[in-house]
């Protein structure tokens, strides 16, 4: 599990607003990374946090080890665009929880599934529901979409390809009135793919065909992202009140893919800053 230290308890924990969402991601890779005959077997995997007090009992090591009680809104991923087919059936969102935070009461859970997909194939999927809860600098009580691209497609060295991976805590606490620089962590198993990562957008003029963001598109106002490193420099203004960032991370298999803006895939992740006032009384911020 998670566990966050800090060395001032004025960060007004107990704000933590009830609604259950907190963000999450969708990864895909190939079983084997060679194509043999005219389909594959990809491995879909689903990252989900939720509001850890909506579900009882709370997630804890016993309900971890015992792999019980499942977590997470009752939908299913659904493909949204490009080739779908009779091969994805809906992936359910309901996962068993993996870990936790107490102090921030959120739980987090992941689940994989091996779907059987045609060779030389692109499709998008979503998991879109409702409501984001109201503490929201933008799109408090909206709805929420969460939206991956599927690739199928041999890559030009003749592999299938992984799609990349990208990581953060589900609610990271940042002062307000303070800039700060935050560097999302981004991976790709293709070793010399050039990733590139921007902010989701509403609509459907991305790859996806199909809006990425919802309710919370643009989600840190006057937030800036630098697309290579993935780096948020912005400065909340809001107390005790949440920001929802709403990437997609995208991996080129060369620098004229990215110069073309053709991507293989799209993987989102969406987290949320919390925006506390300036501590008092508290000489060491914390950590």
């Amino acid at each position: 599990m998670h566990r966050f230290l800090f060395s001032c308890i004025l960060l007004h924990l107990s704000t933590i607003d009830s609604s259950h969402f907190r963000g999450g991601t969708i990864t895909s890779r190939p079983f084997n990374n060679t194509a043999s005959g005219t389909s594959i077997d990809v491995i879909v995997r689903e990252r989900w946090s939720w509001r850890r007090s909506a579900y009882s009992p709370n997630c804890s090591p016993a309900t971890i080890a015992a792999q019980t009680p499942k977590i997470g809104d009752s939908n299913t991923l659904n493909c949204v665009s490009g080739t779908c087919g009779s091969y994805w059936t809906g992936m359910p969102v309901p996962t068993y929880c993996t870990d936790f935070s107490a102090p921030l009461d959120v739980a987090s859970g992941e689940y994989y599934q091996t779907y059987t997909i045609p060779i030389n194939i692109t499709f998008s999927i979503a998991f879109s529901s409702s409501a984001w809860f109201a503490a929201l600098v933008v799109g408090g009580g909206g709805s929420w979409a969460v939206v991956g691209r599927i690739s199928t497609i041999l890559r030009p060295d003749g592999y299938l390809n992984t799609s990349p991976v990208a990581v953060s805590l589900p609610i990271l606490y940042k002062q307000i009135n303070v800039q700060h620089v935050h560097v999302v962590q981004m991976s790709d198993f293709d070793g010399t793919d050039i990733l590139q990562c921007r902010w989701s957008v509403g609509g459907t003029s991305t790859i996806n065909q199909y809006n990425e963001c919802a309710g919370v598109c643009n989600g840190v106002p006057g937030a800036n992202l630098i697309g290579a490193n993935c780096t948020i420099v912005f400065t909340l203004t809001n107390p005790n009140t949440y920001a929802a960032a709403a990437l997609q991370i995208e991996d080129f298999y060369n620098a004229a893919a990215l110069s073309a803006n053709t991507p293989m895939t799209s993987v989102p992740l969406q987290f949320l800053f919390y925006g506390y006032p300036t501590p008092t009384g508290c000489s060491t911020p914390p950590a």
